[in-house]
Protein backbone atom coordinates (compact mmCIF):
# COMPACT_ATOMS: atom_id res chain seq x y z
CA UNK A 1 0.00 0.00 0.00
CA UNK A 2 1.26 3.54 -0.74
CA UNK A 3 2.31 5.81 2.09
CA UNK A 4 0.47 9.15 1.93
CA UNK A 5 1.72 12.31 3.65
CA UNK A 6 -0.03 15.69 4.01
CA UNK A 7 2.05 18.77 3.26
CA UNK A 8 1.50 22.53 3.64
CA UNK A 9 3.60 25.17 1.87
CA UNK A 10 2.69 28.18 4.03
CA UNK A 11 1.61 28.55 7.64
CA UNK A 12 -2.12 27.84 8.01
CA UNK A 13 -2.25 27.27 4.26
CA UNK A 14 -4.05 24.61 2.30
CA UNK A 15 -2.94 21.02 2.75
CA UNK A 16 -2.09 18.64 -0.09
CA UNK A 17 -1.52 14.88 -0.19
CA UNK A 18 1.61 13.36 -1.74
CA UNK A 19 2.91 9.86 -2.17
CA UNK A 20 5.89 9.36 0.09
CA UNK A 21 6.99 6.16 -1.64
CA UNK A 22 9.72 4.39 0.32
CA UNK A 23 11.02 7.51 2.08
CA UNK A 24 11.05 7.52 5.86
CA UNK A 25 9.39 10.78 6.85
CA UNK A 26 7.98 12.17 10.08
CA UNK A 27 5.69 15.02 11.06
CA UNK A 28 7.47 18.39 10.86
CA UNK A 29 10.03 17.40 8.22
CA UNK A 30 10.63 19.60 5.18
CA UNK A 31 10.50 17.89 1.78
CA UNK A 32 10.97 18.90 -1.86
CA UNK A 33 8.03 18.10 -4.13
CA UNK A 34 6.93 18.76 -7.70
CA UNK A 35 3.73 20.80 -8.00
CA UNK A 36 1.70 22.27 -10.84
CA UNK A 37 3.47 25.61 -10.37
CA UNK A 38 6.91 24.03 -10.26
CA UNK A 39 9.32 22.72 -7.67
CA UNK A 40 8.44 23.68 -4.11
CA UNK A 41 9.44 22.94 -0.56
CA UNK A 42 6.84 22.17 2.09
CA UNK A 43 6.42 20.89 5.62
CA UNK A 44 4.76 17.63 6.60
CA UNK A 45 1.64 18.19 8.70
CA UNK A 46 0.49 14.59 9.08
CA UNK A 47 2.79 11.57 9.28
CA UNK A 48 2.71 8.95 6.51
CA UNK A 49 -0.27 6.61 6.58
CA UNK A 50 -1.14 3.62 4.46
CA UNK A 51 -4.10 4.25 2.24
CA UNK A 52 -5.60 2.28 -0.59
CA UNK A 53 -7.89 3.42 -3.32
CA UNK A 54 -8.00 4.65 -6.90
CA UNK A 55 -7.27 8.28 -5.96
CA UNK A 56 -3.83 7.50 -4.60
CA UNK A 57 -2.54 6.45 -8.00
CA UNK A 58 -2.73 10.02 -9.35
CA UNK A 59 -0.79 11.60 -6.45
CA UNK A 60 2.63 13.12 -7.11
CA UNK A 61 5.68 11.63 -5.42
CA UNK A 62 7.89 13.33 -2.89
CA UNK A 63 11.27 13.94 -4.49
CA UNK A 64 13.48 13.94 -1.43
CA UNK A 65 13.84 15.14 2.08
CA UNK A 66 15.05 18.72 2.34
CA UNK A 67 18.74 19.12 3.16
CA UNK A 68 20.68 21.95 4.79
CA UNK A 69 21.48 23.37 1.34
CA UNK A 70 17.78 23.43 0.49
CA UNK A 71 17.01 25.35 3.67
CA UNK A 72 19.79 27.86 2.87
CA UNK A 73 18.32 28.29 -0.61
CA UNK A 74 14.93 28.92 1.00
CA UNK A 75 16.41 31.74 3.09
CA UNK A 76 18.01 33.37 0.06
CA UNK A 77 14.68 33.19 -1.76
CA UNK A 78 13.05 34.96 1.18
CA UNK A 79 15.54 37.85 0.81
CA UNK A 80 14.83 38.05 -2.92
CA UNK A 81 11.09 38.26 -2.17
CA UNK A 82 11.62 41.24 0.13
CA UNK A 83 13.76 43.00 -2.49
CA UNK A 84 11.17 42.38 -5.22
CA UNK A 85 8.42 43.67 -2.90
CA UNK A 86 10.19 47.01 -2.30
CA UNK A 87 10.98 47.45 -5.98
CA UNK A 88 7.38 46.75 -7.06
CA UNK A 89 5.94 49.12 -4.45
CA UNK A 90 8.15 51.95 -5.73
CA UNK A 91 7.05 51.31 -9.31
CA UNK A 92 3.38 51.32 -8.28
CA UNK A 93 3.81 54.69 -6.54
CA UNK A 94 5.68 56.20 -9.51
CA UNK A 95 3.03 55.12 -11.99
CA UNK A 96 0.19 56.10 -9.60
CA UNK A 97 -1.56 52.77 -10.09
CA UNK A 98 -4.82 52.02 -8.12
CA UNK A 99 -3.54 48.81 -6.53
CA UNK A 100 -1.96 47.59 -3.29
CA UNK A 101 0.83 45.04 -3.27
CA UNK A 102 0.42 42.40 -0.58
CA UNK A 103 3.11 39.79 -1.01
CA UNK A 104 5.70 38.34 -3.38
CA UNK A 105 6.42 34.62 -3.65
CA UNK A 106 9.28 33.00 -5.54
CA UNK A 107 9.32 29.41 -6.66
CA UNK A 108 11.97 27.21 -5.07
CA UNK A 109 13.94 27.05 -8.31
CA UNK A 110 13.45 30.83 -8.95
CA UNK A 111 11.70 30.07 -12.25
CA UNK A 112 8.71 32.31 -11.50
CA UNK A 113 7.73 35.16 -9.17
CA UNK A 114 4.11 35.70 -8.15
CA UNK A 115 2.97 39.18 -7.07
CA UNK A 116 -0.23 39.24 -5.01
CA UNK A 117 -2.17 42.53 -4.96
CA UNK A 118 -5.60 43.93 -4.11
CA UNK A 119 -7.61 46.48 -6.09
CA UNK A 120 -11.18 47.73 -6.34
CA UNK A 121 -11.46 46.90 -10.03
CA UNK A 122 -9.44 45.88 -13.06
CA UNK A 123 -5.91 47.27 -13.30
CA UNK A 124 -3.78 47.63 -16.41
CA UNK A 125 -0.37 46.42 -15.16
CA UNK A 126 1.28 45.57 -18.49
CA UNK A 127 3.94 48.30 -18.14
CA UNK A 128 4.59 47.22 -14.55
CA UNK A 129 5.20 43.63 -15.64
CA UNK A 130 7.71 44.82 -18.22
CA UNK A 131 9.65 46.69 -15.54
CA UNK A 132 9.65 43.68 -13.21
CA UNK A 133 10.72 41.21 -15.90
CA UNK A 134 13.52 43.55 -17.03
CA UNK A 135 14.84 43.87 -13.46
CA UNK A 136 14.58 40.28 -12.17
CA UNK A 137 14.95 38.27 -15.42
CA UNK A 138 12.31 35.71 -14.52
CA UNK A 139 8.70 34.93 -15.35
CA UNK A 140 6.30 37.35 -13.68
CA UNK A 141 2.72 36.55 -12.63
CA UNK A 142 0.30 39.16 -11.23
CA UNK A 143 -2.56 37.73 -9.13
CA UNK A 144 -5.43 39.73 -7.64
CA UNK A 145 -6.80 38.53 -4.28
CA UNK A 146 -9.54 39.57 -1.84
CA UNK A 147 -9.33 41.41 1.46
CA UNK A 148 -9.69 38.23 3.54
CA UNK A 149 -6.74 36.64 1.73
CA UNK A 150 -4.81 39.84 2.28
CA UNK A 151 -5.35 39.61 6.03
CA UNK A 152 -4.29 35.96 5.97
CA UNK A 153 -1.01 36.77 4.20
CA UNK A 154 -0.25 39.91 6.19
CA UNK A 155 -1.20 38.64 9.65
CA UNK A 156 -1.68 40.77 12.74
CA UNK A 157 -3.43 41.00 16.11
CA UNK A 158 -7.22 40.91 16.37
CA UNK A 159 -9.51 42.88 18.68
CA UNK A 160 -9.39 39.92 21.10
CA UNK A 161 -5.63 40.41 21.61
CA UNK A 162 -4.66 37.18 19.87
CA UNK A 163 -3.10 36.48 16.50
CA UNK A 164 -5.56 36.46 13.62
CA UNK A 165 -7.30 33.12 13.23
CA UNK A 166 -6.87 33.11 9.45
CA UNK A 167 -3.08 33.52 9.71
CA UNK A 168 -2.56 31.14 12.65
CA UNK A 169 -4.73 28.04 12.23
CA UNK A 170 -7.81 28.73 10.03
CA UNK A 171 -7.16 27.17 6.64
CA UNK A 172 -10.48 27.79 4.89
CA UNK A 173 -12.84 30.74 5.11
CA UNK A 174 -16.38 29.95 6.21
CA UNK A 175 -19.36 32.18 5.28
CA UNK A 176 -20.35 34.52 8.13
CA UNK A 177 -23.63 36.48 8.35
CA UNK A 178 -25.16 39.11 10.63
CA UNK A 179 -27.69 36.49 11.80
CA UNK A 180 -24.89 34.81 13.76
CA UNK A 181 -24.21 38.03 15.66
CA UNK A 182 -27.91 38.53 16.43
CA UNK A 183 -28.26 34.97 17.72
CA UNK A 184 -25.41 35.58 20.18
CA UNK A 185 -26.89 38.89 21.44
CA UNK A 186 -23.93 40.92 20.17
CA UNK A 187 -24.10 44.63 19.51
CA UNK A 188 -24.52 45.20 15.78
CA UNK A 189 -21.71 47.75 15.72
CA UNK A 190 -19.49 47.34 12.64
CA UNK A 191 -16.40 48.31 14.63
CA UNK A 192 -17.01 45.51 17.15
CA UNK A 193 -18.03 42.64 14.89
CA UNK A 194 -15.62 43.33 12.00
CA UNK A 195 -12.07 42.04 11.74
CA UNK A 196 -8.88 43.50 10.35
CA UNK A 197 -10.02 42.74 6.81
CA UNK A 198 -13.18 44.82 7.23
CA UNK A 199 -15.44 41.76 6.99
CA UNK A 200 -17.40 40.05 9.76
CA UNK A 201 -15.31 38.21 12.32
CA UNK A 202 -14.62 34.59 11.48
CA UNK A 203 -15.06 33.66 15.16
CA UNK A 204 -18.80 34.43 14.95
CA UNK A 205 -19.18 31.00 13.39
CA UNK A 206 -17.45 29.11 16.19
CA UNK A 207 -20.25 29.17 18.79
CA UNK A 208 -23.24 29.80 16.56
CA UNK A 209 -24.54 26.22 16.69
CA UNK A 210 -24.09 26.10 20.47
CA UNK A 211 -26.19 29.23 20.95
CA UNK A 212 -28.90 27.82 18.69
CA UNK A 213 -29.09 24.63 20.76
CA UNK A 214 -29.16 26.45 24.11
CA UNK A 215 -31.79 28.94 22.99
CA UNK A 216 -34.30 26.11 22.51
CA UNK A 217 -34.53 25.76 26.32
CA UNK A 218 -35.43 29.44 26.85
CA UNK A 219 -38.71 31.23 26.14
CA UNK A 220 -38.78 33.72 23.30
CA UNK A 221 -38.60 37.45 23.90
CA UNK A 222 -42.06 39.00 24.29
CA UNK A 223 -43.70 35.85 25.66
CA UNK A 224 -45.67 35.98 28.93
CA UNK A 225 -44.40 33.56 31.53
CA UNK A 226 -45.40 32.81 35.09
CA UNK A 227 -43.35 32.20 38.19
CA UNK A 228 -44.35 31.50 41.78
CA UNK A 229 -44.42 35.19 42.69
CA UNK A 230 -45.01 37.13 39.47
CA UNK A 231 -46.27 37.09 35.91
CA UNK A 232 -44.59 39.15 33.20
CA UNK A 233 -43.21 39.42 29.70
CA UNK A 234 -39.72 38.21 28.74
CA UNK A 235 -37.59 41.28 27.99
CA UNK A 236 -34.00 39.96 27.77
CA UNK A 237 -32.28 36.58 27.81
CA UNK A 238 -28.71 35.76 28.84
CA UNK A 239 -27.99 32.28 27.56
CA UNK A 240 -24.57 31.94 29.20
CA UNK A 241 -25.69 32.82 32.75
CA UNK A 242 -29.25 31.53 32.40
CA UNK A 243 -30.79 34.81 33.61
CA UNK A 244 -34.11 36.04 32.21
CA UNK A 245 -35.26 39.64 32.59
CA UNK A 246 -39.02 39.98 33.09
CA UNK A 247 -41.15 43.08 32.72
CA UNK A 248 -44.21 42.93 34.97
CA UNK A 249 -47.60 44.51 34.28
CA UNK A 250 -46.73 47.47 36.53
CA UNK A 251 -43.53 48.10 34.44
CA UNK A 252 -41.33 46.67 37.17
CA UNK A 253 -38.19 44.82 36.02
CA UNK A 254 -37.05 41.64 37.77
CA UNK A 255 -34.38 39.04 36.96
CA UNK A 256 -35.13 35.35 37.38
CA UNK A 257 -33.53 32.03 36.53
CA UNK A 258 -34.68 29.63 33.88
CA UNK A 259 -35.71 27.04 36.48
CA UNK A 260 -38.10 29.47 38.20
CA UNK A 261 -40.52 29.50 35.26
CA UNK A 262 -43.46 27.20 35.94
CA UNK A 263 -45.59 27.84 32.85
CA UNK A 264 -47.12 30.35 30.52
CA UNK A 265 -48.60 33.46 32.08
CA UNK A 266 -52.22 34.58 31.92
CA UNK A 267 -53.11 37.21 29.32
CA UNK A 268 -52.77 40.84 30.29
CA UNK A 269 -55.79 42.27 32.18
CA UNK A 270 -58.04 44.28 29.89
CA UNK A 271 -59.36 47.74 31.04
CA UNK A 272 -62.75 47.67 32.82
CA UNK A 273 -65.81 48.41 30.68
CA UNK A 274 -68.96 50.21 32.04
CA UNK A 275 -71.48 47.88 30.49
CA UNK A 276 -70.91 44.98 28.22
CA UNK A 277 -72.88 45.27 25.01
CA UNK A 278 -75.67 42.78 24.51
CA UNK A 279 -74.85 40.03 22.07
CA UNK A 280 -76.24 40.75 18.66
CA UNK A 281 -78.22 38.11 16.94
CA UNK A 282 -76.57 36.87 13.84
CA UNK A 283 -78.00 38.52 10.76
CA UNK A 284 -79.29 36.34 8.05
CA UNK A 285 -77.42 36.87 4.91
CA UNK A 286 -79.47 37.18 1.81
CA UNK A 287 -78.37 34.65 -0.67
CA UNK A 288 -78.39 35.39 -4.32
CA UNK A 289 -80.65 33.10 -6.20
CA UNK A 290 -79.19 31.25 -9.10
CA UNK A 291 -80.11 32.45 -12.58
CA UNK A 292 -82.07 29.32 -13.68
CA UNK A 293 -84.44 29.72 -10.72
CA UNK A 294 -85.17 33.34 -11.57
CA UNK A 295 -85.99 32.36 -15.12
CA UNK A 296 -88.30 29.70 -13.77
CA UNK A 297 -90.17 32.27 -11.62
CA UNK A 298 -90.54 34.55 -14.62
CA UNK A 299 -91.98 31.72 -16.67
CA UNK A 300 -94.54 30.90 -13.97
CA UNK A 301 -95.65 34.57 -13.82
CA UNK A 302 -96.19 34.67 -17.56
CA UNK A 303 -98.26 31.47 -17.41
CA UNK A 304 -100.37 32.99 -14.62
CA UNK A 305 -101.07 36.12 -16.72
CA UNK A 306 -102.00 33.97 -19.71
CA UNK A 307 -104.48 32.01 -17.64
CA UNK A 308 -106.06 35.27 -16.37
CA UNK A 309 -106.57 36.54 -19.93
CA UNK A 310 -108.15 33.30 -21.06
CA UNK A 311 -110.52 33.36 -18.08
CA UNK A 312 -111.56 36.93 -18.87
CA UNK A 313 -112.34 36.01 -22.49
CA UNK A 314 -114.38 32.96 -21.45
CA UNK A 315 -116.61 34.99 -19.07
CA UNK A 316 -120.24 35.65 -20.31
CA UNK A 317 -120.84 38.98 -22.00
CA UNK A 318 -123.20 41.52 -20.29
CA UNK A 319 -126.68 42.10 -21.76
CA UNK A 320 -126.71 44.56 -24.62
CA UNK A 321 -128.85 47.66 -24.28
CA UNK A 322 -131.50 48.59 -26.88
CA UNK A 323 -130.48 51.00 -29.50
CA UNK A 324 -133.69 53.04 -29.11
CA UNK A 325 -133.30 53.55 -25.37
CA UNK A 326 -129.97 55.22 -25.61
CA UNK A 327 -129.07 55.88 -29.21
CA UNK A 328 -126.63 58.65 -28.40
CA UNK A 329 -124.96 56.99 -25.36
CA UNK A 330 -121.27 56.82 -25.91
CA UNK A 331 -119.47 53.53 -25.44
CA UNK A 332 -117.87 54.70 -22.24
CA UNK A 333 -121.28 55.22 -20.57
CA UNK A 334 -122.15 51.61 -21.29
CA UNK A 335 -119.16 50.49 -19.38
CA UNK A 336 -119.78 52.80 -16.43
CA UNK A 337 -121.82 50.22 -14.56
CA UNK A 338 -119.33 47.39 -15.07
CA UNK A 339 -116.20 46.90 -12.97
CA UNK A 340 -113.09 47.62 -14.92
CA UNK A 341 -110.81 44.65 -15.21
CA UNK A 342 -107.13 45.06 -14.74
CA UNK A 343 -104.88 43.53 -17.29
CA UNK A 344 -101.83 42.33 -15.47
CA UNK A 345 -100.14 41.46 -18.69
CA UNK A 346 -100.14 45.09 -19.82
CA UNK A 347 -96.64 46.47 -19.75
CA UNK A 348 -95.67 49.82 -18.41
CA UNK A 349 -95.82 52.60 -20.96
CA UNK A 350 -98.20 50.70 -23.28
CA UNK A 351 -101.62 52.36 -23.39
CA UNK A 352 -104.73 50.99 -25.00
CA UNK A 353 -105.80 52.71 -28.20
CA UNK A 354 -108.98 54.82 -28.12
CA UNK A 355 -112.01 53.18 -29.66
CA UNK A 356 -110.67 49.72 -29.15
CA UNK A 357 -112.98 46.80 -28.44
CA UNK A 358 -113.93 46.09 -24.83
CA UNK A 359 -112.68 43.09 -22.96
CA UNK A 360 -115.91 41.13 -23.51
CA UNK A 361 -115.30 40.93 -27.22
CA UNK A 362 -118.70 42.66 -28.15
CA UNK A 363 -118.42 45.19 -31.01
CA UNK A 364 -119.04 48.80 -30.04
CA UNK A 365 -122.35 50.14 -31.52
CA UNK A 366 -121.91 53.04 -33.88
CA UNK A 367 -123.57 56.36 -33.21
CA UNK A 368 -125.52 56.26 -36.48
CA UNK A 369 -127.23 52.90 -35.86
Amino acid sequence: MPHIVTIQFTKAGKMFDFNAGSLELAQGDHVVVETERGVGIGQIVKPPVEREGGTTASLAFVKRKATAEDMATLESISRKEQEAYRFCVNRIIERNMPMKLVRVEYQFDSSKAVFFFTADGRVDFRDLVKDLAHSFHTRIEMRQIGVRDEAKMTGGIGICGRELCCSSFLRDFQPVSVKMAKEQNLALNPNKISGQCGRLLCCLDYEYETYCCLRKNFPKSGKRVRTVNAVGVVDKINILTGNITLKLDDNKIIVIKRDEIIGDGAPAAAPAVAAAPAPRSPQRTRERRPEPRRKQEKTSLESYNTKAESAAKAAPAPPAQSESAAPSTPPESAKSGQPRKKHRSRKHGHRKQSGAAPDSGTPTPSSGA
